[in-house]
């Protein structure tokens, strides 16, 4: 099969691009900081998914060890307004969701919470900060009831697998195998608000049946390299099963380009955001769904 080149262009979409800052007194506020990466706050309280913000290059993931680089971890807190963390929650752990995920955790006094692969990447955090959850379990979280619902990655799946032992940095990035892929359903007690985090482009039937959430933020790394029918179930399996009339889209960036640089779409041989969207646009508007994509660093009201 031939490779497309090049990669969709985001000025096309400008008009996806349309959700305004959250006010002062908003009660509870998500802001995307790329990939996965979402900070869910309501300014004394805050987990966050991944935490990925070294996004090493293509070469460096390709020929080299990879480690956190403290540098990027601090510059992306800084910029995030972020001190303290009551949780960090890997989607997976593959390197693009999971590399500096115990770091962030270590930076800022979070729990790091998950399956038994994320233990092995928190083995040099104190163990009453490392939480292994089982699928379907509920954890209280700061002022959050954060539910662990176990979901599958989205075909191909290059590091299929669990982590089994603990992985040292620097590390190849075949150490970031996938292990247990989750959508998370963060709900805030003080305001009632509910968010689904969908990490993967992937689903299981049924999974989410009797959940609710106010908005999905939807990850949908490698989604454009489905069939329209896997994209129509994908979509009845997360945003109509749990009734959200809002979406905001995610994980299409490329991550191999650092977050200080203009953010830009994987390219047609990783994804096809034209794909995705032509689809997801024609779903929501059948459903009358409000459709996004986040802003880097703008803090959203839920």
């Amino acid at each position: 099969m031939r490779i497309r080149p090049g990669r969709p262009r985001l000025d096309d979409y400008a008009r996806y691009f349309d959700l305004p800052v959250a006010p002062d007194d908003a009660p509870l506020t998500i802001t995307w900081a790329g990939v996965t990466t979402l900070l869910v706050t309501d300014g004394a309280s805050s987990i966050m998914t991944d935490g990925f913000f070294t996004r090493p290059s293509l070469v460096s993931v390709g020929v080299r060890r990879l480690a956190s680089s403290r540098e990027r971890i601090d510059a992306a807190l800084t910029r995030l307004g972020v001190d303290r963390l009551d949780a960090v929650i890997p989607v997976h752990t593959h390197f693009d969701h999971a590399l500096d995920s115990a770091a962030v955790a270590a930076r800022t006094g979070a729990e790091l919470v998950g399956g038994r692969s994320v233990a092995h990447l928190g083995h040099g955090l104190p163990d009453d900060r490392v939480r292994v959850v089982d699928p379907g379990s509920k954890v209280a979280v700061g002022a959050f009831d954060v539910t662990m619902i176990r979901g599958h990655h989205c075909p191909p799946d290059r590091y299929p697998g669990d982590i089994t032992a603990p992985v040292v940095q620097p590390a190849r990035v075949s150490a970031y195998r996938c292990g247990e892929a989750w959508s998370i359903v963060a709900a805030h007690r003080p305001s009632g608000r509910r968010a689904l985090i969908v990490g993967s482009a992937g689903y299981v039937e049924g999974a989410l049946a009797g959940q609710q959430a106010d908005v999905v933020y939807l990850g949908i790394g490698q989604l454009g390299l489905q069939s329209e029918s896997y994209i129509e179930t994908f979509w009845q399996e997360t945003v109509r099963a749990v009734g959200a009339r809002r979406v905001v889209c995610t994980h299409w960036d490329d991550f191999f380009r650092t977050l200080d640089r203009p953010l830009r779409a994987l390219p047609y041989a990783g994804d096809d955001l034209d794909v995705s969207m032509t689809t997801l646009a024609r779903l929501a508007e059948t459903d009358g769904v409000s459709l996004h994509l986040p802003a880097l660093w703008q803090p959203v009201e839920v």
